[in-house]
């Protein structure tokens, strides 16, 4: 009888949003028929909202609870159909889709208008953003699933660049400025892919859409171990070897000791080239020095071939014959390469057919983050710049629908009387 009310509605009912707002109604009426109040509960009767679909508005009426001790209320049918305040789920999911992947909240609204005759203003959008946002975070920090992989190599990076805060966000805090304050919050990047193949000539292929991203304003200690249960999800256990590709920092390379203690420790090789500029400007005086760019080349030869201790040798012997000063210097830039030497065997690398280059993580340093966040003008919370990072991240991962699911169930849990099937 039911599958035949839904057809005779059907065909009687002017709009694909009549037929909607009916069904979501007969869904909200069954919850609140199966809810049962929780200790403390009190029924207040029934209120109306008017829900928003990508089809268009309609009236939603529901029961009402308030709980007088926690001083919060709650409507079942909300939890049970997975609205996001008066929003559908498939909508909000498409509102936090152009909210994250447009550079503003304002082409996101026109961007809904243009393509989908869609209208949510942009500050609506926002708040859709960072209420979902938030949970976003959560599930990236969750400790999930141990995965598998038959991937022979798992490689992962991380990075950090620096993200526009408000002054309020900033204070005490110590940065680049002259003065020591700081106009930016650090916020890590990190990613995980596997490699099965390399080419004809021997070069590493990353696995097609095998990257995964997360990321926090959390310090190093904090964003470590949540880089390290994101590769455990996607099979850090069973892959034959896992490489941390990292920027030589220290920090960085502490969290790879602390959590990839396993793992081969690689510096990206164009890291290494350029901090083997600066041991070169140190020792010549200026990177307009005629020998500048034969030097580095031969640096980059010879880096390759696993010499980089001769360079460190090489180098240290030509500094004694500088002044007090230069070779003060040139001690300092040369410090990169005694702190990394061991992490910078390309040769050997190269030969095992291992990527060398975090351009991985760099890329999505600039995509994920810089490309939302680092917008000439904008100046973020904390919290404003972490939950849109955090669905920016899922987006790039194809990992919407498996969020969304989460969600769902999520909101359905808060009836203890419904199935999270609901």
């Amino acid at each position: 009888m039911a599958e035949l009310e839904i057809l005779v509605r059907t065909a009687v009912f002017k709009s694909a949003n009549q037929l909607v707002g009916w069904l979501l109604q007969q869904a909200a009426d069954r919850a609140d028929a199966l809810y049962q109040a929780k200790p403390g509960e009190v029924p207040k009767g029934r209120e109306r909202l008017q829900v928003q679909g990508t089809f268009g508005h309609f009236p939603l009426r529901r029961d009402y609870y308030h709980h007088p001790g926690k001083q919060q209320g709650h409507c079942p049918a909300d939890a049970a159909l997975g609205l996001e305040g008066s929003y559908t789920p498939a909508l909000a999911k498409l509102i936090c889709l152009e909210g994250a992947d447009e550079s503003t909240y304002l082409k996101a609204e026109r961007h809904l208008v243009q393509t989908g005759g869609i209208a949510v203003s942009a500050r609506q959008i926002q708040r859709v953003v960072q209420r979902v946002g938030a949970g976003a975070q959560a599930w990236q920090e969750r400790e999930g699933p141990l995965g598998t992989s038959d991937a022979p190599k798992m490689y992962v990076s991380a990075d950090g660049t620096g993200v526009p805060m408000l002054s309020s966000e900033l204070k005490g805090r110590r940065g680049k400025q002259r003065d020591g304050s700081a106009k930016t919050r650090q916020a890590y990047l990190g990613c995980v892919f596997t490699q099965h193949k390399v080419d004809e000539e021997g070069h590493p292929l990353r696995d097609w859409d095998s990257t995964t991203y997360v990321s926090s304003f959390q310090n190093i200690h904090g964003f470590g171990p949540m880089l390290r249960r994101e590769a455990l999800r996607r099979g850090m256990g069973t892959v034959g070897k896992v490489i941390l590709l990292i920027d030589g920092a220290a920090g960085l390379a502490k969290m790879g000791r602390i959590n990839f203690k396993d793992a081969i420790q690689i510096v990206d090789f164009y890291h290494a080239m350029e901090h083997g500029g600066l041991v070169l400007q140190a020792l010549l005086g200026s990177k307009e020095h005629p020998e500048y760019k034969k030097r580095l080349r031969r640096w980059a030869k010879r880096l390759l071939k696993d010499k980089v201790q001769d360079l460190i040798q090489e180098t240290r012997r030509e500094c004694a014959s500088k002044s007090k000063k230069q070779a003060r210097a040139i001690r300092k830039a040369l410090g990169y390469f005694m702190r990394n030497s061991s992490r910078m065997l390309y040769g050997t690398y190269r030969a095992a057919g291992y990527f060398i280059g975090s351009g991985v993580v760099e890329a999505g340093c600039k995509t994920v983050i810089g490309a939302r966040c680092k917008q000439s003008g904008m100046f973020w919370s904390k919290s404003g710049a972490q939950n849109i990072l955090a669905l920016r991240c899922i987006h790039a991962s194809r990992r919407r629908d498996e969020f969304w699911k989460h969600r769902l169930n999520d909101h359905a849990a808060r009836n203890d009387s419904l199935n999270l099937a609901a």
